[in-house]
């Protein structure tokens, strides 16, 4: 097989695409990850970091920001492998500091023979916490990129991550791709709600601009949305739907629902679980035609080595931090990812 990585020879009991004979299949693995406050130990100015320094309250040495590192490089480098040997093509990230953390995570020993390049725009989020990309150029070809704000007129004093817009080409084929991290419910679930909204239509409008040039256009919508997919600004203002015959005309899919539906979550907190992490995608990524990529499955990435153990958050994603005490783990969620599939010629 040559490096390029998605030929990819699929047996019939993994993907059962075809029931008579064994196909030839290229795939790409493509990821999210919420990797929790992954701060270098600097202070950037204008930032509110300082928590995340040596001498501040989670006393963030050089070790622990080593450790974070390899604790997310780990990760990533398993995301998607049992299938792919290539490891993602592209992997969205939230609670980004900055372009240097990302420069070290990229390279770590797990992950540095992927030569993983950099996406990442300066936000304006108080925390100083950034949505990014990572992708393999030999898998993932970089057209277009750019950071997208949300303004709230309302909200005077408001500011949360932006958006990031890549567009790029697999095995030559268009694929954009919008990360987000839309705002938490740490003031309230209802009354945060608008905010959430409002990401959504502004992600809404990025997705209609796309369609408007091409209707057919791949696009997946990945990140942390701090609502799970039954949720208004998902269901009602991004139109991400949860069943394919119920979409209409430029509606989103989104597979997280079923397995919402099923109990299946990304976090945890007070012993409920929710499936923030999402990715959705359009329309022009269904269907049974394989000559060019197609969604194949979706999933949630909960193998054993990232829960917790034991203690108070037994079963929960094993954290960086809980209740303020340091666990030496990797994140409060667990990453999502997905295979887009088509049929090798």
């Amino acid at each position: 097989m040559k490096k390029l990585g998605l030929i990819f020879v699929v047996a019939l009991i993994v993907f059962n695409l075809n029931a008579q004979e064994k196909k030839k299949y290229r795939i790409a693995c493509i990821g999210f990850y919420n990797v929790e406050n992954l701060f270098d130990t600097y202070h950037d100015a204008g930032k509110n970091d300082y928590e995340f320094l040596p001498d501040g309250s989670y006393q963030w040495t050089e070790e622990r920001y080593q450790k974070k590192l390899e604790n997310i490089s780990e990760v990533i480098s398993k995301l998607g492998a049992k299938t792919v040997s290539a490891g993602p093509a592209i992997v969205g990230l939230s609670e980004i500091e900055n372009r240097r953390v990302l420069e070290d995570l990229v390279a770590m020993p797990s992950i540095k023979d992927k030569n993983y390049q950099i996406v990442h725009y300066e936000g304006p989020d108080v925390r100083g916490v950034d949505v990014a990309l990572i992708y393999q150029p030999s898998l993932f070809k970089v057209v277009s990129s750019r950071s997208v704000r949300l303004s709230i007129p309302s909200e005077r004093g408001f500011f949360t991550r932006d958006q990031l817009l890549v567009s790029g080409t697999i095995d030559g084929e268009m694929i954009h791709v919008i990360v987000n991290h839309w705002p938490s419910r740490s003031s309230g679930e209802k009354r945060t709600s608008p905010l959430r909204c409002a990401a959504a239509d502004l992600t809404r409008s990025i997705v209609d601009s796309i369609l408007q040039t091409d209707a057919d256009a791949k696009i997946i919508v990945m990140g942390d949305l701090n609502d799970d997919p039954i949720n208004e600004s998902i269901d009602k203002h991004l139109r991400a739907k949860g069943k394919q015959e119920n979409l209409q005309q430029g509606d989103l899919f989104n597979p997280m629902y079923k397995m919402y539906k099923d109990g299946v979550g990304s976090l945890a907190y007070r012993d409920s679980w929710s499936l923030f992490d999402n990715l959705i995608v359009s329309q022009g990524l269904l269907g049974n035609d394989r000559s060019s990529y197609k969604l194949y499955q979706t999933k949630v990435f909960n193998e054993n080595f990232l829960v917790q153990q034991s203690g108070a958050f037994k079963g929960y994603p094993w954290r960086t931090y809980a209740g303020g005490a340091y666990q030496g783990g990797y994140a409060d969620h667990f990453p999502v990812y997905l295979y887009i599939v088509k049929e090798a010629k």
